[in-house]
């Protein structure tokens, strides 16, 4: 892996370092953002099913709305068990980073996190969401949350949801980063299928 640090303590004054830039392993893409825009968009305050999976909770009740893609913010509350991953450098160099195995929590504390809803190839819903959280036990942790396997807690958990209508997220591979990644596409149709 190639990545770049710039060391600011030869400046004379106390700075934290710059974050270091990844190079990823494919061939460079100049475009950095890839965007396409709505002309309409809903929000919606929606509340996580008791009991339910994360995965089960958003893309059910977002379907019932009619939504099949958005941007979501995840309040804070109460899991009653989280699996999380988190992405080190990849060993293999194939790619920058690669997921770990899931790491069980139990039950746990959403301090906040933001979640995506697109699609696989497919059509079907997949969710990804990163959050910060605090188990039983120890510090404050985040990572990417496993939604299948993550459950809300005993009670309603709110999210803020902005849908994101007019195009798709599709999860699709990426030649520069070498991952799967939730990219725009044109021309998406709002409603999900399979849910």
């Amino acid at each position: 892996m190639r990545y770049t640090t710039v060391d600011r303590s030869l400046r004379g004054t106390p700075a934290l370092p710059r974050p270091r830039t990844l190079i990823h392993p494919g061939a460079y893409n100049p475009v950095r953002i890839h965007s396409c825009s709505a002309l309409q968009g809903r929000h919606i305050r929606l509340a996580l099913r008791p009991g339910a999976s994360l995965f089960d909770a958003i893309v059910l009740a977002l379907s019932q709305a009619g939504v099949a893609n958005a941007s979501m913010t995840l309040l804070g509350g109460a899991f009653s068990h989280i699996d999380y991953c988190t992405a080190p450098p990849d060993p293999s160099h194939r790619t920058v980073v690669a997921y770990t195995e899931p790491i069980a929590v139990g039950p746990a504390y959403l301090i906040f996190g933001n979640a995506t809803l697109g699609k696989t190839d497919s059509g079907m819903p997949l969710v990804h969401c990163h959050a910060a959280f605090r188990g039983d036990r120890g510090p404050p942790a985040g990572g990417h949350l496993v939604p299948q396997s993550t459950i809300v807690g005993p009670r309603p958990i709110p999210v803020l949801v902005t849908s994101l209508e007019g195009f798709d997220l599709r999860a699709s591979y990426d030649p520069e980063t070498n991952l799967r990644l939730l990219q725009p596409q044109e021309g998406g149709r709002d409603e999900l299928r399979g849910s």
